[in-house]
């Protein structure tokens, strides 16, 4: 071992440095524990403001000596890397972590020791802790709105069966896998919208929706500029034509050689559809979804306005969706395409097998962050009159019988929606990185 420098640790001497900087820290860290949770203190001896400084300064002199660039010790050099890069981060990362220590024993007791859980009524929410009884009762209409108890079953199966249909991926065997891609892009999602529209809000029976979105989308555009008296037969006639001029003229396959046309008519509707849509906010959206639209439907025309909010939101979404995946497509590099060519494949051929696997594999991370975005966006649907989990919880808290409570339900609501989120940001997005990955190379 050679001389060691106290004022400059290094490599020649790091298990030294590494057990004295450990030991150091770990007094520290035990020092703020055993004050915070059983209010012993072993430097209470000294004076308090010596005392209550004390354990900074063991801290960041057991950081200080196990700061050792290039150690070899992975786990030490994670640590150096993270949290202990120079003094001044030391000094954040103890704070924080001693912060953290202190602020556990009151959040533990307001969450569960002093918390009241039993009961159905305010009477038990004496204490000082939190009224988890208030969450218990108001739990369903939390977490099902306005929709009618006898038919929250409809919501539940949904769930269930979209949840089982959505785990398609990790049951499929070799000979499917790779038609993965082709399910979770246009067949999950088409299957997603029937539960929604068809089971759980009732809506009417449409064939061939995918003609009859885009020619109802279209007559909605135009039928803005027609008169009034002339709206009932517009939209009788209209919509009926355009679809017949998209199912068998448009895009019928027979006059289309998939593959070596380019579709400039779906482009420039696509252009236009997604500049359109990405340059409005979401609330105008939903705005003109639940108020502006009925205007010009006829009188004896009604669509419930949570599908109406629905298909707005999904028309939104969709906008930044397709500019997530145009990215993932240019990134690619034109080699993959001029090889799937080569191996003789059509048009969709190479997209479904070749091209998309690897496009969404790229643009993984900028999906989930539209879809963290829309779920972080739901409470904005109450300044049309619906109400989610945030929008129920400002109903409960001025319900007379709970009053002061609100706390409780923001932070339950918090708790829902970090669930949420950090399910979606990470386990869903390795999960679906391996989906792509089996996808492309089996």
């Amino acid at each position: 071992m050679s001389k060691i420098n106290f004022l400059k640790p290094d490599k020649d001497n790091l298990t030294t440095f590494l057990y004295m900087g450990s030991f150091l820290f770990v007094i520290s860290v035990i020092d703020v524990f055993l004050n915070s949770f059983f209010s012993l203190n072993i430097t209470g001896f000294l004076p308090a403001s010596l005392s209550f400084i004390i354990p900074i300064i063991l801290g960041f002199i057991g950081l200080y000596f196990i700061r050792i660039e290039h150690s070899g010790n992975k786990f030490l050099d994670q640590v150096n890397k993270n949290i202990n890069t120079n003094n001044f981060n030391a000094i954040l990362s103890l704070l924080i972590i001693f912060i953290i220590i202190k602020s556990i024993p009151p959040v533990l007791s307001w969450f569960v020791v002093d918390a009241s859980f039993a009961g159905d009524s305010k009477d038990v929410c004496s204490g000082t802790g939190a009224c988890w009884t208030y969450i218990k009762v108001w739990f369903r209409r939390f977490m099902y709105g306005m929709y009618p108890n006898a038919e929250q079953w409809r919501i539940n199966l949904s769930f269930i069966a979209l949840a089982l249909l959505g785990s398609v991926g990790y049951f499929a065997t070799e000979k499917y896998k790779k038609y993965l891609t082709l399910y979770y892009v246009v067949i999950y999602p088409f299957i997603a919208f029937l539960f929604i529209f068809f089971f759980i809000s009732g809506g009417p029976v449409f064939f061939d929706f995918s003609y009859g979105i885009i020619a109802a989308v279209i007559s909605i555009i135009i039928g803005f500029f027609i008169p009034s008296k002339f709206k009932f037969y517009y939209f009788i006639f209209v919509p009926i034509t355009l679809y017949i001029a998209l199912k068998y003229f448009i895009f019928y396959e027979e006059l289309i050689e998939l593959g070596k046309l380019d579709f400039p008519l779906i482009r420039y509707i696509s252009i236009g559809f997604i500049e359109f849509w990405r340059g409005v906010p979401l609330i105008t959206v939903l705005f003109m979804s639940a108020v502006m639209f009925p205007m010009f439907l006829p009188a004896d025309f009604f669509i419930d306005k949570l599908v109406r909010c629905i298909i707005a939101i999904s028309l939104f979404e969709a906008a930044y969706v397709a500019e997530v995946i145009r990215g993932g497509l240019q990134a690619l590099p034109r080699g993959q395409y001029e090889a799937a060519k080569s191996l003789g494949m059509g048009y969709w051929r190479m997209h479904i097998f070749v091209i998309l696997p690897q496009a969404l594999k790229l643009v993984i991370p900028g999906i989930a962050n539209t879809f963290l975005a829309l779920v972080k966006d739901t409470p904005l649907i109450f300044v049309v009159g619906l109400l989610e989990i945030v929008g129920m919880l400002n109903l409960a808290k001025t319900n007379p019988e709970w009053l002061g409570f609100a706390m409780e339900g923001y932070v339950f609501a918090a708790i829902i929606f970090w669930i949420i989120c950090y399910a979606m940001k990470n386990r869903n997005i390795k999960q679906s990185d391996k989906l792509c990955l089996t996808v492309l190379f089996k």
